[in-house]
């Protein structure tokens, strides 16, 4: 009997085999086993998207079409046979979700690749154009899904185990009626924790204020006291995914020891092409193992020095108004007693 055993990608980073009844915990990603699929089409619309460059991140009205092409590649020393086909996903507990196998969902329903199967060489690539058919009857709202290229590997020399490796592409394709729904996001309740390992962690409360999904990134740097010593930016960890009106948390590492003290904190946050940004101050070595960040008091050396620079130049100006004033009475003076 032959078992099959999935080896699939998250994020970019090779997952470990994975039974095939958990591959819906799994995610779309850039190479496995010699496989990788990236996105080749980005509408003139998104250039300025990052989403847009990984993901098929669009919004269409009832009955429209659109297409993209997707590029194969096979890095592998061998032949490889690849499948082609698209598959449903969802946003479960804050994490983009993909389901086992083809089909699923409408999205997937709509969408149909070139070709269903392809032979690549040892180092070839080939480009695939992917159509999404929105019907005319479709009811409004954003869906997800997921188009894959997959490898089965034979069981090796007495074995039994089927190898499946299979990479992907997200799609987050929003149907209605005029323009695209807004994306935004609210930052709030910036704590930093103790962490499981041996630094502490900032995390923060994301509010979707938007209509569409959101895929946070960004980063956070601190500063002390006196802004003379700078640590980051720090990455903030991929994979939170939040859908509209709900809420999710994000965090960042803080990868170093820092000395005590007090340090001040800028979150900055994105998802697509919108950013915001959350500032806080706490205090090192942590008195507890969460500690919320307070607001930042004064400003800091920066505003100072502005506060400073707008002080000299109304001194300036009061003094040229002054002696403005005073020219002008004596000419006044002058022309009495002419």
């Amino acid at each position: 009997m032959l078992l099959a055993s999935a080896a699939l990608v998250a994020l970019g980073v090779l997952a470990a085999p994975a039974e095939a009844g958990r591959q819906a915990r799994q995610d779309p990603g850039a190479a496995a086993g010699g496989l990788g699929l990236q996105l080749l089409d980005i509408p003139v619309a998104r250039v300025e998207d990052p989403r847009a460059r990984a993901y098929i991140v669009d919004h269409v009205t009832p009955g429209m079409t659109i297409k993209r092409r997707v590029e194969v590649s096979n890095s592998s020393p061998k032949t490889q046979r690849v499948e082609l086909y698209s598959g449903a996903a969802n946003i479960e507990q804050n994490t983009f979700t993909v389901t086992d196998g083809r089909g699923g969902n409408e999205l997937s329903r709509w969408t149909r690749l070139a070709t269903k199967l392809i032979d690549l060489a040892p180092g070839a690539k080939q480009a695939v154009e992917v159509t999404i058919a929105v019907p005319d009857a479709a009811s409004r709202g954003e869906r997800y899904g997921a188009v894959w290229a997959q490898i089965t590997s034979p069981p090796g020399k007495g074995g039994n185990v089927l190898q499946i490796h299979r990479v992907g592409v997200r799609v987050y394709l929003d149907v209605g009626p005029g323009g695209e729904p807004p994306t935004d996001f609210r930052i709030e309740g910036l704590a930093v924790e103790r962490g499981t390992g041996q630094w502490p962690v900032l995390t923060a409360r994301v509010t979707n204020t938007g209509e569409r999904a959101l895929d946070m990134t960004g980063s956070m740097s601190l500063a002390n006291d006196t802004e003379t010593v700078r640590a980051g930016p720090f990455g903030v960890t991929t994979g939170v995914t939040i859908l509209p009106g709900q809420q999710g948390q994000v965090s960042a590492p803080i990868g170093q020891s820092m000395p005590d003290g007090v340090w001040h904190a800028e979150l900055k946050l994105r998802s697509g092409m919108i950013e915001r940004v959350a500032t806080g101050q706490f205090s090192l070595p942590l008195a507890a193992d969460s500690t919320a960040l307070e607001p930042v008091s004064g400003g800091g050396p920066l505003l100072i020095i502005v506060a400073v620079l707008v002080a000299v130049l109304l001194a300036a100006l009061a003094w040229y108004l002054v002696r403005r004033r005073r020219r002008a009475r004596a000419e006044y003076d002058e022309d009495l007693y002419v």
